[in-house]
């Protein structure tokens, strides 16, 4: 069911998505060559703790995972994408890492996502990275009262595949609400000017990700971690968005 916020409840909202970027900017500014991919979930772990926030993941158990996730961040590395498990892996000079990550904060969830590239990186990456993140810019341009949710889709799309980028949509965004996942589901392909009509007070989350060379992926044995087909690289960008009269409001906007 898609359900739409009044004015005051996105203001409610607003201070899930200022602790969520802020996690996720420590994050990145923790992540470097040695730091164990664990040490990130006990960061994340300790100011969910310090906030008096609630994890979304660390009980999550949807139908597509092998077991409660166990742990309060995604952390996925290189070939992994999406859902990465967070384990015993210490962080290489060249890895492209990302970040995903939800909390409750007063009943109300945001979601965001953010690679990037530890150490020494390859230009590959971060053309990938930059791709990524302005398929989500488009995406965020096209989530506006009247527009459908087909024109996001088609947004984050077109510039996929003017960089040559194929894309995979079984995993894409959501509404975002009291939970982390609801309707209505927003894949990073469509057709513009189909599906859902955008109405002010939907709040959801964007979030285009794309592998370097392929759109088909595998799940890794954990259970969770899902990765490229042909072991290319991944990147996977995140906002949570609240559709206004005055257009769309990042709620999980950093710096």
């Amino acid at each position: 069911m898609i359900e739409l916020r009044t004015p005051a409840q996105i203001e409610q909202m607003r201070p899930a998505g200022r602790f969520v970027a802020d996690v996720i900017t420590r994050l990145a500014e923790v992540a470097d060559v040695g730091v164990n991919l664990l040490e990130l979930d006990a960061v994340a772990h300790e100011m969910i703790r310090e906030r008096g926030a609630e994890s979304c993941y660390i009980d999550y158990h949807p139908s597509f995972g092998a077991s409660p996730f166990g742990k309060v961040l995604c952390t996925s590395v290189n070939d992994a994408v999406l859902h990465g498990l967070p384990h015993d892996y210490v962080l290489q000079d060249g890895d492209l890492l990302s970040v995903d990550f939800a909390a409750s904060v007063d009943g109300w969830v945001s979601d965001s996502a953010l690679s990037v590239v530890v150490g020494t990186p390859r230009q590959e990456d971060l053309d990938l990275i930059a791709t990524t993140g302005r398929a989500l810019e488009a995406g965020i341009a096209a989530a506006t009262v009247g527009n459908k949710v087909g024109d996001i889709s088609a947004a984050i799309a077109g510039v996929a595949r003017e960089a040559g980028l194929a894309i995979n949509t079984q995993f894409g965004g959501h509404g975002v609400g009291r939970t982390m996942h609801g309707d209505p589901h927003i894949p990073n392909d469509g057709r513009a000017g189909r599906g859902f009509k955008l109405q002010a007070g939907l709040v959801i989350a964007i979030e285009p990700w794309f592998l370097h060379t392929t759109d088909e992926i595998y799940t890794d044995p954990d259970g969770w971690t899902l990765r490229s087909a042909d072991r290319s690289r991944g990147a996977h960008m995140e906002h949570t968005v609240a559709i206004t009269p005055d257009g769309p409001q990042v709620l999980t906007a950093r710096g």
